[in-house]
C-alpha cells in the first residue's frame, strides 16, 4: 500500500478511458496517484498506441522516457503497441511487464502477485481471437482528472477495413450489458461528473452481441434521463449507424451534445472499396445532411486518411470536393501507414510521402476554413458551456466546452465553479481560431 502510480496514455479514447479507471482504481483502493518528479511513483503504466508507425514510434519513446525518467519505478507496458509486438518492448532494457489487453484490467493483481526484482522481462500477452469474447470491465469508472469522464461501453470491431490493425490488437466487437452501463453512469454521476462522454472502439454497434440485440438507441432512452446527468456525448459513430430514430431522439433531448464525429477516410467510390468502409461517396453525403437538416447547430466532425495505396490525384480532388461541399466542422487528417497483418499494408500502387504530405497540408488548411466558418455561424447563437478550467480566478476567466464542440474562454461577471452549465454568446474569434464568450445565465 501507499505505492503511487502514474499513467502515460497514447491514443484513442478508449485508451484514455481505460487509464482514468486504472488510477480511479488506485485511489480506491489506498494507492496515490503521482505526476510530481519529485515525489515520484512507484509504479509507471505506459498504455500504448500502434493504430500508426508514428503512434507505435511515439510509444517506444514513451516507454523510453518513462525509464529514464522514473529510476527505481515498476515499468508496466500495456495497450495495443503491447499486444501486436511484446518482443520490440521486451528490447527495451529497463520494462518490467507487458501485460496484453486481455488482462489489462488485472494490472494491480498481477504486479501485486509478482515479485520485486524482476530479472527478466514478464509477459503476459494472449491473441485476441475474433470468437465472440466477454466485455472485460475495468475495475472503477473513469472519473480521474478530467471535468467530462469517459465511459467505455464497447470495445473491438468486426469491420475489418483493410488498412487498420484494431482488430488485431482488440478482437471482435463486445459491448457492456445495459444494466452495468447504468451502474457505472450512476456512479460517475455521483462522484459529480455533469457530461459523461460514452465512447468504444466502434461505438455504433454496442449492443449487437448482446441478447435481443439492443441498439444504441435503446440504451441512450433507458439513460438519458438519469437524475444529476447534465449532458451525455457521443463518440464517433459510422455513417450507417447514424439513423433516422437516432436523429430524431437526439434532436428531442436537451441532454445529448450536439456533437458528431463520423469517419469519412476517402471521397473517392473506388478508395472507399479498398478500404473495405460499407458506404460510397453519396451515402456518406445523405448522412451528414440529415444530420445538418435536424440539427442545424450541431458540429460534425471528419476523419481522412491521405496517401491510401492507388489514391490518384483525381480520387484526393474527389475527397476534397465531397468535404467543401458538406456541412463538416473540423476534420483529423493523417497519412496512409502499413500496418501488417492488414492487407493494405501490401497493396499495391504507393503515394509516395511527399505528395501525400501535401494532401494533408491542403485538407488541413480546409479544415481550418470549414471550422472558421462554423464558428462565425455560431456568432449569434447562444451556447451552452460547460466551465472545466479557471483561467484567472480574480479576471474571472475560465475555459470550457460547449455542447457542439466549441473550445470557449469565458468572460464572467463574477465567480463561476468548474464542472458547472452556463449559457454564454460569443464576443469574439481570433486568427488562432480562439473563441472568447460572454456569460448570459447560469444553465445549471
Amino acid at each position: 500500500m501507499n505505492k503511487r502510480l502514474k499513467c502515460i496514455t497514447l491514443g484513442c479514447k478508449v485508451n484514455q478511458a481505460e487509464s482514468e479507471a486504472l488510477l480511479s482504481h488506485a485511489e480506491q483502493v489506498g494507492r496515490s496517484v503521482s505526476d510530481d518528479a519529485a515525489n515520484g511513483p512507484s509504479w509507471v503504466v505506459v498504455n500504448t498506441c500502434t493504430v500508426t508507425a508514428k503512434a507505435s514510434m511515439q510509444s517506444r519513446q514513451a516507454i523510453r522516457k518513462a525509464i529514464r525518467e522514473n529510476p527505481g519505478a515498476t515499468i508496466i507496458v500495456t495497450g495495443c503497441y503491447a499486444q501486436l509486438q511484446p518482443d520490440a518492448i521486451r528490447g527495451i532494457p529497463g520494462v518490467d511487464y507487458i501485460i496484453g489487453q486481455s488482462e489489462k484490467h488485472r494490472i494491480f493483481e498481477i504486479i501485486d502477485a509478482g515479485a520485486p526484482g524482476l530479472s527478466e522481462t514478464s509477459v503476459m500477452v494472449n491473441p485476441m481471437v475474433h470468437e465472440r469474447q466477454p466485455f472485460l470491465q475495468m475495475p472503477a469508472p473513469a472519473f480521474g482528472r478530467r471535468t467530462r469522464p469517459f465511459l467505455k461501453i464497447q470495445d473491438g470491431c468486426d469491420s475489418l477495413c483493410t488498412y487498420c490493425i484494431v482488430p488485431y490488437s482488440r478482437g471482435s466487437s463486445r459491448s457492456l450489458p445495459p444494466d452495468q452501463v447504468q451502474a457505472e453512469l450512476d456512479e460517475l454521476i455521483r462522484m459529480g461528473a455533469k457530461e459523461i462522454v460514452l465512447t468504444g472502439i466502434h461505438l455504433g454497434r454496442w449492443g449487437m452481441d448482446l441478447p435481443g440485440k439492443p441498439g444504441l438507441v435503446s440504451l441512450l432512452q433507458s439513460i438519458v434521463n438519469r437524475p444529476g446527468l447534465e449532458r451525455l456525448r457521443l463518440s464517433s459513430l459510422e455513417p450507417a449507424e447514424i439513423s433516422t430514430p437516432l436523429l430524431d431522439f437526439i434532436k428531442e433531448s436537451n441532454r445529448i451534445c450536439r456533437h458528431f464525429h463520423v469517419p469519412m477516410q476517402s471521397g473517392d467510390p473506388e478508395i472507399l472499396k479498398r478500404m473495405n468502409r460499407p458506404y460510397a461517396p453519396e451515402n456518406y453525403s445523405e448522412t451528414l445532411q440529415a444530420i445538418h437538416d435536424r440539427l442545424e447547430d450541431a458540429a460534425i466532425g471528419a476523419d481522412i486518411m491521405v496517401g491510401f495505396p492507388g489514391e490518384t490525384a483525381p480520387a484526393f480532388e474527389n475527397t476534397y470536393k465531397l468535404i467543401d461541399a458538406l456541412p463538416i466542422s473540423y476534420l483529423h487528417v493523417f497519412p496512409f501507414s502499413p500496418r501488417p497483418p492488414a492487407p493494405a499494408a501490401c497493396y499495391p500502387d504507393p503515394v509516395p510521402g511527399g505528395i501525400a504530405r501535401q494532401r494533408a497540408r491542403a485538407l488541413a488548411d480546409l479544415g481550418t476554413l470549414k471550422k472558421a466558418a462554423f464558428y462565425e455561424k455560431m456568432k449569434t447563437r447562444t451556447l451552452e458551456v460547460l466551465v472545466e478550467k479557471t483561467i484567472d480566478r480574480q479576471a474571472f476567466l475560465y475555459k470550457g466546452l460547449s455542447s457542439n464542440y466549441i473550445p470557449v474562454y469565458i468572460d464572467a461577471d463574477g465567480h463561476i465553479d468548474t464542472n458547472r452549465v452556463v449559457n454564454c454568446r460569443m464576443t469574439g474569434i481570433d486568427q488562432n481560431l480562439c473563441v472568447s464568450a460572454r456569460v448570459i445565465d447560469n444553465a445549471g
